[in-house]
C-alpha cells in the first residue's frame, strides 16, 4: 500500500503517506461544491505533474553534473466539463540563473518531457511545457 485516504467529511479528505506518515489534506474546489480551503485533487494532480518534471530533471541533472537548485516550476491547471475533468495543465519551468550549455538544455528538456506522470495521463489532455533558461 502507497497511500490510505481517509474522508473527514464536508468535502475533506486526508491522504497519508505510508511508508513517510506524511499526510495532504483535500479539498473540493469553490467551483465544485467545495470552499477551496486546500488542494483538490486535481489541483494534485497539476502538482505530481510539475514534482515529476522537476525530479527527473533533478535526476537528469546529478548525472551529468549540472546544478538546477533553485529552479521552479508554475502548473496552470484549467477544467473542462461535460464531463467535469482536467482539459489542459500548463507548466512553465523557470531555471536559475546559470551559463547552461546546449548539451545540458538538452538533457534537461529530454527529462522534462519523459517524466513519468505526464507518460501516464490521457492523451486528451492537453499538456504543454515551457522552460525558461
Amino acid at each position: 500500500m502507497t497511500t490510505e485516504i481517509i474522508y473527514t467529511g464536508d468535502l475533506h479528505t486526508d491522504a497519508k503517506h505510508i511508508r513517510s506518515g506524511n499526510t495532504i489534506a483535500t479539498d473540493a474546489p469553490t467551483d465544485n461544491n467545495g470552499k477551496g480551503e486546500a488542494f483538490s485533487p486535481t489541483d494534485l494532480v497539476a502538482a505530481a505533474l510539475g514534482s515529476c518534471i522537476l525530479t527527473i530533471m533533478g535526476i537528469s541533472a546529478r548525472n551529468y553534473d549540472i546544478d538546477i537548485s533553485g529552479a521552479t516550476a508554475q502548473v496552470t491547471k484549467t477544467m473542462l466539463s461535460n464531463p467535469r475533468r482536467i482539459g489542459k495543465l500548463e507548466v512553465i519551468v523557470q531555471m536559475p540563473d546559470r551559463a547552461f550549455s546546449h548539451k545540458d538544455k538538452l538533457v534537461l528538456e529530454r527529462a522534462a518531457h519523459g517524466c513519468p506522470v505526464k507518460r501516464s495521463l490521457h492523451p486528451d489532455l492537453e499538456e504543454t511545457i515551457t522552460i525558461n533558461w
